[in-house]
C-alpha cells in the first residue's frame, strides 16, 4: 500500500438522520481523520453517494414497490452529511445500486488515479460496503477495510459482514494501523 485511494460510501443525510449521535459523530470524526491523512500524502479521496430520480424510475425494485423515497436527486437527503470535509479536488460519483462499481464511473476514475490499493470507508457494512468489497476483490484490487470508518445501522450484520470479509476479501485496519503502514511504505 504505497498509493491507496480512499473510497467513502453513502455518508448521506437520509441514511444518517436517525443514527445515535455519539456513533454518528465517531464515524464522521474517523472518516475526516482518514481523508485528511490520505489527502495529506497526495492520494485521492473518492466519495460515492446514492441518488435516484424523483419518479423512482432508476430505483431498486423494493423502493418502487413500496414507494420508498430516500436519497432523491435534488433533495438534501441525497447529499453528503455536512460535517464531512469534502475537498474540491476529491472525486464524486453517483451510484444507483449497492456496489460502488455497478453502473458507475468508478473503474474509469481508478484508471485515471492509478492507485495500488483501495481503502473502503462508509456505510452500510452489510450492503454497500460488502458488495463493493466483493466487486473490488473480483477486480483484483488490494483492499483495506478502514475499521474505524465503517459502520451500519444494523450492528449484528455489521459484525457478521466484517468477519466474512476479514482476511478473505480484505485486510481490516484501524486508522492508526493505516497511518503506520503508509509511513512504512513512504
Amino acid at each position: 500500500m504505497e498509493r491507496p485511494a480512499l473510497i467513502v460510501i453513502d455518508m448521506l443525510n437520509d441514511f444518517l438522520a436517525e443514527w445515535e449521535p455519539d456513533r454518528k459523530a465517531s464515524l464522521i470524526r474517523s472518516i475526516n481523520e482518514l481523508a485528511a491523512l490520505i489527502r495529506g500524502l497526495g492520494h485521492s479521496v473518492i466519495w460515492i453517494r446514492q441518488e435516484f430520480e424523483p419518479d423512482l424510475s432508476d430505483a431498486f425494485l423494493e423502493m418502487k414497490a413500496k414507494g420508498i423515497r430516500k436519497t432523491i436527486k435534488g433533495t438534501p437527503g441525497s447529499q453528503i452529511i455536512s460535517e464531512l470535509h469534502v475537498a474540491a479536488a476529491d472525486v464524486m460519483i453517483v451510484k444507483k445500486r449497492y456496489s460502488a462499481f455497478f453502473g458507475t464511473t468508478l473503474d474509469e476514475a481508478l484508471a485515471r488515479i492509478r492507485p495500488d490499493s483501495i481503502i473502503l470507508a462508509g456505510i452500510n457494512t452489510h450492503a454497500c460496503i460488502r458488495t463493493t468489497a466483493v466487486d473490488a476483490y473480483q477486480k483484483d484490487w488490494a483492499l483495506i477495510l478502514a475499521f474505524d470508518c465503517i459502520d451500519s445501522y444494523d450492528r449484528e450484520h455489521h459484525e457478521i459482514s466484517m468477519r466474512y470479509m476479514k482476511d478473505k476479501l480484505a485486510a481490516v485496519m484501524s486508522n492508526d494501523e493505516i497511518r503506520g503502514a503508509l509511513r512504512r511504505a513512504g
